[in-house]
């Protein structure tokens, strides 16, 4: 079986106030955070951007290679990036993350590509879409059926493909203070 990592990009940043994705923290870009949580772990990084964006500055990710594919329309939600993801890879199983997501850990992450298709749950028992796995065939025929009816919310696709949730106990020993499932939104939100 053949992993992809689809990291999503294509976002506007409008509470940031900038591109978060090239904010630095601890001279590490975002962007390329998420990039690095993923080498190793996967066959290859598809980085999904917006239409209007100029391609982001990659890092190496080791020998994975990285491709960027743009969505076809400018900030169509993450469901539309997704499926901009999903089409693009080649693996049968891809992982799923938020390019502002910099504290991603991952033995966390393999948790979840043990799975064909799993989300973490957090403290409060709620399923949290990013990061996420999916079978790539089942999540692009039902990524089309939602998009068909309008429907741009990850957590909709996690519904209709029935998502197992990996529960807080069994994936804290690993990352215990729950790092993996930090997204940086505002600037307060940076370390």
């Amino acid at each position: 079986m053949t992993r992809s990592g689809v990291v999503l990009a294509g976002g506007a940043s409008r509470r940031f106030g900038g591109d978060k994705l090239a904010e630095p923290i601890d001279g590490i870009p975002l962007l390329e955070r998420s990039i690095a949580a993923l080498a190793g772990l996967v066959d290859e990084i598809i980085v999904v951007v917006a239409p209007n964006r100029s391609a982001p500055r990659l890092p190496t990710a080791g020998t994975t290679p990285i491709r960027v594919v743009a969505d076809p329309e400018p900030f169509g939600g993450p469901l539309v990036g997704l499926r901009t993801g999903l089409e693009a890879a080649r693996g049968t199983s891809v992982l799923v993350v938020g390019g502002d997501m910099p504290s991603m850990r991952p033995a966390v992450l393999e948790l979840l590509l043990a799975r064909p298709s799993a989300a973490l749950g957090d403290q409060a028992g709620v399923l949290r879409p990013l990061p996420c796995s999916l079978d790539r065939a089942a999540a692009l025929l039902a990524t089309d059926a939602l998009l068909a009816f309008g429907e741009r919310r990850l957590r909709a696709l996690l519904t209709s493909v029935d998502t197992t949730m990996v529960p807080w106990r069994d994936w804290q020993p690993v990352d215990p203070s729950g790092l993996t499932l930090v997204d940086i939104d505002e600037r307060s939100d940076l370390p």
